[in-house]
């Protein structure tokens, strides 16, 4: 019997290993839904900094001297790896609105701040503009958004 769960094991892996090069896994973001009441507001705050911090840096960016073609190249590499990251931690912040949004706020939240909804909704929308766009007034926006929600967050943990 014990060999037979040996040699079952080692052909579940070879199988498990086989698949995994057909059908590469993909990781998986969520957070609880049992809830697990662990909720907080830093990500979404160091995000919205972040979009900031790329929208600053894209503006400053130089253009290289026509007929550089390696300073052209570098150009385009910094740039491309600066929209990316500004694109990601606003989908990020996006991300950990909606988490306060759909998880941790309640009824009760709603019944004392009425416009809840509207700020939630507000702050997802700027996201998208700053994803779509390089522009520092819509990521001072986002900031701002993100630290009123804050602000109400820290209010419900007292």
């Amino acid at each position: 019997m014990v060999m037979f769960m040996k040699t079952a094991n080692k052909g579940m892996i070879f199988l498990l290993k086989a698949i995994e090069k057909v059908a590469k896994p993909k990781t998986a973001y969520a957070h609880c839904d049992i809830p697990c009441g662990i909720y907080e507001t830093d990500t979404m705050q160091h995000a919205a900094d972040t979009v900031i911090k790329m929208v600053e840096k894209i503006l400053e960016l130089k253009h290289p001297p026509e007929g550089d073609h390696q300073k052209h190249i570098e150009y385009e590499n910094t740039m491309s790896r600066m929209v990316h990251v500004k694109e990601e931690w606003a989908q990020k912040c996006k991300q950990e609105i909606l988490i306060l949004w759909t998880d941790y706020f309640k009824d009760e939240h709603l019944a004392k701040h009425q416009d809840l909804h509207t700020k939630v909704w507000k702050a997802a929308k700027l996201c998208s503009q700053a994803k779509r766009s390089v522009d520092m007034n819509a990521a001072k926006q986002l900031k701002d958004a993100v630290s009123e929600i804050a602000g109400i967050f820290a209010e419900t943990k007292k």
